[in-house]
């Protein structure tokens, strides 16, 4: 099966076998989807098509499924997922122009991944870290207090790891290798 332009027979043909083994199809949607999104990295419809068939219910089932629950995708998600907290604490402290800025210099939205496939960003309700909000994390690392004007060193420091020494905005779409590691963030903290 070809999904995103990437051929996925040999991760299909796992799903498969995984659902097969199933004593029983009866109330394993959830555990059928979280196999397949780990096996491919999201769940794209067709791929939800095929489960449909293999667990025989609705594709609608299917999808209202993968749609009403946060942890499952159906576009891929970048290398570094970004995500902004949006919740009470973190949004009176300013994390709205905190996404505003990342999404001016990323150049997506929310639900969006950059074409490089580097970046995705998405808003989340609360990562219970309001003593340090506005918070946002990329990946598992947390950040605290974060104004726009952190944006800049976050992102770079994720892709100085890829090699690319200044983010897009400032590149003006020209992406240039590192040859100088990232500084350390005094507002980074480890989960």
């Amino acid at each position: 099966m070809i999904l995103n332009g990437k051929d996925y027979s040999a991760e299909i043909i796992k799903l498969d076998e995984f659902i097969d083994s199933l004593p029983t199809k009866k109330g394993k949607l959830i555990s059928v989807l979280h196999h397949a999104q780990d096996l491919i990295g999201c769940l794209p419809i067709p791929l939800q098509i095929h489960i449909a068939k293999k667990l025989q219910v609705p594709p609608a089932q299917v999808y209202g499924v993968v749609t009403f629950y946060s942890f499952f995708h159906i576009k891929p998600k970048g290398k570094y997922n970004i995500s902004v907290c949006m919740g009470t604490a973190c949004f009176v402290r300013g994390s709205q122009d905190v996404l505003n800025e990342f999404q001016n210099n990323l150049g997506i939205v929310q639900g969006q991944t950059t074409e490089d496939g580097i970046f995705s960003m998405e808003s989340i309700r609360c990562v219970g870290a309001c003593g340090l909000s506005p918070v946002v994390s990329v990946n598992d690392k947390v950040y605290g207090r974060v104004t726009p004007q952190d944006v800049d060193d976050i992102i770079n420091e994720h892709l100085v790891k890829e090699g690319i020494a200044t983010h897009p905005k400032k590149a003006k779409g020209a992406l240039k290798k590192s040859e100088d590691g990232a500084k350390e963030d005094s507002k980074v903290c480890q989960n």
